[in-house]
């Protein structure tokens, strides 16, 4: 059987054709890595995970900026001149690369970056992509996609120490509570104070189960305004009872209840007592239950809408922040009343507990030794219990 070509056929048109065509399949030059694929390719028709717009920093002595539409497909992240798609720029495999979240800086205030990290190949460092969302939370949509593409263990916020926390944090701002609490308390603060049975309630453990997800992968969600209070209530709720060590250390657990027995609003021991107790916490659980027992005081002020007063709070909080380390159910029974009392205590007095010129910022592990070395022990001193 023979192949009969048409009598115009022109062989040198074909041989031009067929060096176009292979040069529009060949990977493109400069960043992209092999397996990139062309816009007009299969694989380019996929849905993408997410795409938009960014700016990224170009790798010179000087910083500009160039506006870039970026597209995710798969474990493969391209950017375009346009949101077209009609030309590749740069190609980034996302596979064994690592995603990070950049804290802000005095040469780039108010911008919301982070950075991507490409795997190394054999003995050639790869430089970083430093990019810049529009806000925060276009900013933690990418970081949170990104990272779920890569597999990223997660860093873990819930289950994790305070003070590991704390000192984690501490590259976004000083703070004196875990951000999450932080984040927790303003929205109920702005959206839930008049929200009945708060603290009560559960809220939807599904919505839940995501938070917890993202704040466990190493991202600062902000909460949207339609998001359920008690939802939101519920995720603190969760990250108190899930410390490994409750806010109330287990060495001073016995003692802060046996101030129980002693609060006679007619003697002074039992005050005293509990105030020492209270100095003697680490500095990062006593600002927690500070700023803990300074909300929950707000909360209770719209009772009348609520429905939770301060023993209701009490009630449904403090198990939370005391609890033995021997969970024995007869004792557990036996102690909860204790601590409910204890609670509505710290919550009412809170102002005299917990003055807010005791409110410092926890020492990070490297100078905390130091610290201790050249600071005098004294009766009001944190060291004594760390």
């Amino acid at each position: 059987m023979s192949l009969k070509l048409p009598r115009n056929w022109d062989f040198s048109t074909f041989k031009a054709e067929t060096a176009r065509i292979a040069r529009s399949k060949s990977v493109i030059p400069g960043e992209g890595a092999p397996g990139s694929s062309s816009p007009l390719s299969p694989r380019s028709m996929e849905r993408p995970l997410k795409a938009g717009w960014l700016k990224k920093q170009q790798r010179s002595l000087v910083k500009n900026w160039q506006q870039r539409y970026f597209v995710l497909r798969g474990s493969t992240l391209t950017y375009h001149k346009d949101d077209k798609e009609t030309t590749v720029q740069g190609v980034i495999q996302m596979r064994f690369s690592k995603v990070s979240e950049l804290p802000p800086s005095s040469d780039d205030p108010g911008k919301f970056l982070f950075e991507i990290t490409p795997r190394s190949t054999g003995d050639r460092e790869r430089c970083p992509y430093v990019l810049m969302a529009n806000s925060q939370s276009d900013l933690d949509d990418w970081v949170r996609t990104l990272r779920r593409v890569i597999g990223v263990p997660t860093s873990g916020v819930f289950g994790k120490s305070l003070i590991d926390t704390l000192t984690y944090e501490q590259r976004f701002g000083p703070h004196t509570v875990p951000i999450l609490v932080q984040k927790c308390a303003d929205f109920i603060i702005e959206h839930g104070l008049k929200e009945e049975g708060i603290f009560r309630l559960p809220g939807q453990d599904n919505t839940v189960k995501q938070f917890r997800d993202a704040f466990d992968a190493g991202e600062r969600p902000s909460f949207p305004s339609e998001t359920d209070v008690h939802t939101v209530a519920s995720l603190l709720k969760l990250y108190l009872r899930e410390l490994p060590e409750p806010v109330v250390p287990w060495s001073q657990y016995q003692d802060f209840l046996d101030c129980i027995h002693l609060l006679d609003p007619c003697s002074q021991e039992g005050w005293e007592k509990l105030e020492k107790q209270i100095a003697l916490l680490p500095r990062a659980n006593y600002n927690i239950l500070s700023y803990v027992c300074r909300f929950l005081f707000e909360v209770q002020r719209h009772s009348n809408v609520n429905k939770m007063n301060v023993e209701n709070l009490a009630t449904v909080m403090g198990i939370n922040l005391l609890k033995p380390q021997i969970k024995d159910p007869v004792t557990v029974m036996k102690e909860t009343s204790q601590i409910q009392k204890l609670m509505t205590v710290m919550i009412r007095q809170h102002e005299t507990l917990f003055p807010i010129s005791k409110d410092i910022l926890p020492s990070s592990p490297s100078n905390k030794a130091e610290t201790q070395k050249n600071t005098p022990r004294s009766f009001v001193g944190w060291e004594s219990a760390e």
